[in-house]
C-alpha cells in the first residue's frame, strides 16, 4: 500500500461523535462536529453525522462547498470571520458564519439579498485567549447594528478559548458568556437559540462543571477525529486514539556516529527532538519529514525514538529493532501533525471501514481532483 499515508477508521471517528454527543447531551450541550483538519472530507463528516453531530463546522469555505458539492446533507457553519472577499461565497454555501466585525456582516447582508437568501450570525465575544471576539463592552452596540442588517438573523453568541493563549474555560469565563446572553435578549428583545462555548478545550469543564449556565453549544474537532482532550493534552475516557494514524516507509538503515562532525552552519530546521544517547546509533530515516507533517507531534507505535527530521526525511533511533528499507512504522498523531498531514498531497488518505480499505487518494477537500470520498 502507498506510504506515506494517513489510515482513518471511520468506524471509530463516529464511535468518537457518538460518545461525545450522548455525554454532553446529557448537560443540554449539542455538538457541532468540526472537520476543518480533514479539509471537509465527505467521509468524515458522514461519520460524524451519524455519530449524532448537530451540524458541521469548518474555517475554509472551500471545504464547505466540497462537502455541498459532495451532498453531504447537514447544516454548514463557518466557524473563522469570514472574509470579504468572499461574502458571496458564505452566503451561497454556509448557513451560518462566525463573525467579529460590522463591516463584513455588512457584506453579507448585501450578498444574501443580491442572491435572495437569508444567513445566519453567530457573534463572537472576547474572553481572553485575544484571538477573535468583539470586546464585552462593545457588544450591545454591535448587536444593535446587527438588528438592522436586512437578509440577516443574529442566532448566537460564542466565544473560543485556549488556541492562542492557552486561556481555560471556567466557572468565570464561561458565566459572563451566559450573563451577556441573558442581557442581550432582555435588551433588545431577542432570543439567542445558540450559545457557543468553545472548542474541545471546553470539553471537560462542561462535562465537570455544576452549572453550564446558558452554554448549549461545542465546536468539537480533535476530541472526536484523536479522542484527545487538548487543554488537558491528555487522552479522553472511552474514547479511541487511533482513529487516525500516519504510517511512513524506512529508506535506510545505518549505523553511524550518534555526533556529527565538520564546521556547524545554519540548518533550515533546528534540531528539537531527542538526543541520542550512545556514541553510536541504529539509524532509520523515513520518508517523511516536515513538507508532510509536523515531526514534533508524532507518537511512534513502536520502541524507537524520534531524532530530527528534515523537509522530507524523519531520522529515528531505531536500536533493538529491525527496521531494513522497506519496513513500515505507524505513528499516533497530534493535531498540529494531522493538520499537516492531511494538507500535504504527498500523504495518502485512506479509509477504513470494519477494518477494509473503502477508498484513498492522495488529496481530499476543495483541490481534490480524485472523487473517491
Amino acid at each position: 500500500m502507498t506510504a506515506p499515508r494517513l489510515e482513518i477508521n471511520l468506524q471509530k471517528i463516529q464511535h468518537n461523535a457518538t460518545v461525545l454527543v450522548r455525554r454532553l447531551a446529557r448537560k443540554g450541550i449539542a455538538v457541532s462536529g468540526v472537520t476543518k483538519a480533514t479539509l471537509g472530507c465527505p467521509r468524515i463528516a458522514s461519520a460524524m453525522l451519524k455519530g449524532g453531530v448537530q451540524q458541521l463546522a469548518d474555517s475554509r469555505i472551500e471545504n464547505i462547498e466540497a462537502m455541498r458539492r459532495a451532498n453531504v446533507d447537514a447544516e454548514m457553519l463557518l466557524i473563522r470571520s469570514p472574509m470579504l472577499s468572499q461574502a458571496d461565497r458564505v452566503v451561497a454555501a454556509a448557513d451560518v458564519s462566525f463573525n467579529t466585525e460590522l463591516e463584513v456582516i455588512a457584506e453579507l447582508s448585501r450578498a444574501a439579498k443580491r442572491l435572495g437568501r437569508h444567513h445566519g450570525i453567530v457573534l463572537m465575544v472576547e474572553l481572553g485567549d485575544l484571538r477573535e471576539g468583539v470586546m464585552p463592552c462593545d457588544v450591545e452596540n454591535t448587536v444593535a447594528s446587527i438588528l438592522r442588517c436586512s437578509n440577516i438573523a443574529l442566532i448566537g453568541i460564542g466565544a473560543n478559548l485556549g488556541c492562542r493563549s492557552g486561556i481555560a474555560p471556567d466557572a468565570r469565563n464561561m458565566g459572563e458568556l451566559s450573563a451577556i446572553t441573558t442581557a442581550l435578549e432582555a435588551k433588545f428583545g431577542i432570543s439567542l437559540e445558540t450559545v457557543s462555548g468553545g472548542n474541545s478545550s471546553n470539553m471537560t469543564w462542561a462535562l465537570n462543571a455544576s452549572g453550564i449556565g446558558r452554554v448549549n453549544n461545542l465546536r468539537l474537532g480533535e476530541a472526536i477525529l484523536l479522542g484527545n482532550d487538548p487543554h488537558q493534552s491528555t487522552p479522553v475516557p472511552g474514547l479511541h486514539t487511533d482513529a487516525i494514524i500516519l504510517v511512513a516507509e524506512v529508506i535506510e538503515m545505518k549505523s553511524k556516529p550518534a555526533t556529527p562532525w565538520g564546521d556547524v552552519g545554519h540548518i533550515p530546521f533546528p534540531k528539537s527532538h531527542a538526543p541520542a544517547l550512545r556514541e553510536t546509533v541504529s539509524q532509520a530515516i523515513l520518508a517523511i519529514g516536515h513538507q508532510d507533517v509536523d515531526p514534533a507531534g508524532l507518537r511512534p507505535s513502536r520502541a524507537i525514538t524520534v531524532l530530527s527530521a528534515s523537509s522530507d526525511h524523519l531520522i529515528v533511533d531505531a536500536a533493538g529493532t529491525d527496521m531494513a528499507p522497506g519496513t513500515e512504522v505507524s505513528f499516533g498523531l497530534d493535531y498540529r501533525a494531522l493538520l499537516r498531514a492531511m494538507t500535504s498531497p504527498y500523504v495518502a488518505k485512506v479509509m477504513l471501514s470494519n477494518g477494509n480499505r473503502i477508498g484513498g487518494h492522495r488529496t481530499v477537500g476543495p483541490h481534490a481532483r480524485s472523487t473517491s470520498h
